[in-house]
């Protein structure tokens, strides 16, 4: 990714959802987080995103999950970390986008309310009290998780009131992409689901906020840029062979299945806290035998 980008819209490019190491007794790694972190970069990934979904944020303690972002910036540097700032209040979220900004991050990532069904104008006011921290966010749009769905109508009013510069679209509907770059060009697309990588990057998406790079970056990486420069013969070759776990990424389970598939390649995934549970065993052998047919393919 071009410095220019990295400076001024540090959220293009491959920016991984990072699952968190946990120690048997479920206490947070955070050397194997940064060791983590830095692995991602340094196989082609463009940054971070810790605290999201995948990083398990909502059973963190605060002192936990305000170090999980200082980790990442000491391990990667604050333009390549944009940390998930979600909560049930707005003057949580901002003080949780204060927090990320004094740490040195270029940006936030967050969703609208999630603890009840959000019209527009709490929406609109979420957006407004996070924006007020001075540091750049992105929208995350999960209308699946959190049944408020930031339609482009809505998206295109957060735009243009400066609230957002980005988003990340997980809802599925690749529809989208078209009506969002009519309503609010200067609005980056972000792919949030990897199941539907493909399909985003050549409606124009900017960036992706990915979870199965955790455990087979190299491979991940080059399926993105081969899929955003219009080389079609290796996009389709890769996301063929990479979408039996792609899809998992949109599954109830998706924490479980990138933690196990990064134990398999070799990295730390391990347990999940409660409530989450382990993968059931037909599960664990699907994930299992995709996860080892892509290593088998020279994908890990």
């Amino acid at each position: 990714m071009p410095t220019t980008d990295l400076e001024h819209r540090p959220w293009r490019g491959v920016l991984v959802a990072t699952a968190l190491p946990l120690n048997d007794d479920l206490s947070v790694d955070h050397g194997k987080f940064a060791e983590h972190c830095a692995w991602l970069v340094e196989n082609g990934c463009d940054g971070v995103v810790p605290n999201g979904s995948l990083g398990e944020y909502q059973v963190l303690t605060p002192e936990e999950r305000a170090k999980v972002v200082e980790t990442a910036v000491a391990a990667v540097g604050g333009a390549r970390v944009m940390p998930g700032v979600a909560a049930y209040g707005s003057a949580e979220s901002r003080r949780w986008a204060e927090q990320a900004r004094d740490a040195g991050c270029a940006s936030v990532m967050l969703l609208p309310p999630n603890a009840y069904r959000a019209d527009e104008r709490s929406v609109l006011s979420h957006y407004a009290e996070v924006a007020e921290a001075g540091v750049p966010v992105v929208a995350y749009n999960n209308p699946i998780d959190t049944k408020v769905d930031l339609v482009p109508e809505l998206l295109a009013k957060l735009h243009g009131e400066g609230y957002v510069h980005a988003v990340k679209e997980f809802s599925g509907d690749v529809r989208r992409a078209y009506q969002l770059a009519e309503l609010a060009p200067g609005l980056d697309l972000l792919i949030g689901a990897d199941d539907v990588l493909l399909e985003l990057a050549i409606a124009g998406a900017k960036g992706w906020v990915a979870g199965y790079p955790n455990a087979l970056p190299k491979s991940c990486v080059e399926l993105y840029r081969a899929a955003v420069r219009g080389d079609l013969g290796t996009a389709r070759k890769l996301y063929e062979q990479l979408h039996p776990l792609l899809r998992w990424d949109s599954k109830v389970e998706f924490v479980q299945a990138i933690k196990l598939s990064m134990d398999i390649v070799g990295r730390h995934g391990g347990p999940v806290r409660p409530p989450r549970v382990p993968l059931l065993p037909e599960q664990e052998a699907a994930v299992r035998a995709a996860t080892d047919k892509a290593v088998a393919a020279g994908l890990a």
